[in-house]
């Protein structure tokens, strides 16, 4: 049997440092809906294999902000053009 892999719609990295933006989608009351969420990992390297975790040292937190940072605009600025085009 074949999974899918759900994949992030976009993805910011600083170093080790990164935030993926996912797309959900709900369905209520029979209307379907997207929603958001932004995720935020740090990679690190034990042994021979990469592993990531959500804490993120002091040293992490501006590049952490930086990529929180673009996540952001990304989706304001993708809100605005989706606004926009529902209008025309």
């Amino acid at each position: 049997m074949e999974t899918e892999t759900n994949k992030p719609e976009k993805k910011f990295s600083t170093g080790a440092i990164s935030a993926a933006i996912w797309r959900n989608d709900s369905v209520k009351d029979g209307k379907v809906s997207s929603f958001h969420t932004v995720t935020l990992q740090r990679a690190y390297k034990k042994g021979d294999k990469w592993e990531h975790t959500t804490s993120m040292r002091v040293a992490d937190l501006p590049k952490a902000a930086l990529v929180l940072d673009e996540a952001f605009k990304y989706l304001v600025l993708n809100r605005q053009e989706d606004q926009l085009a529902q209008v025309v």
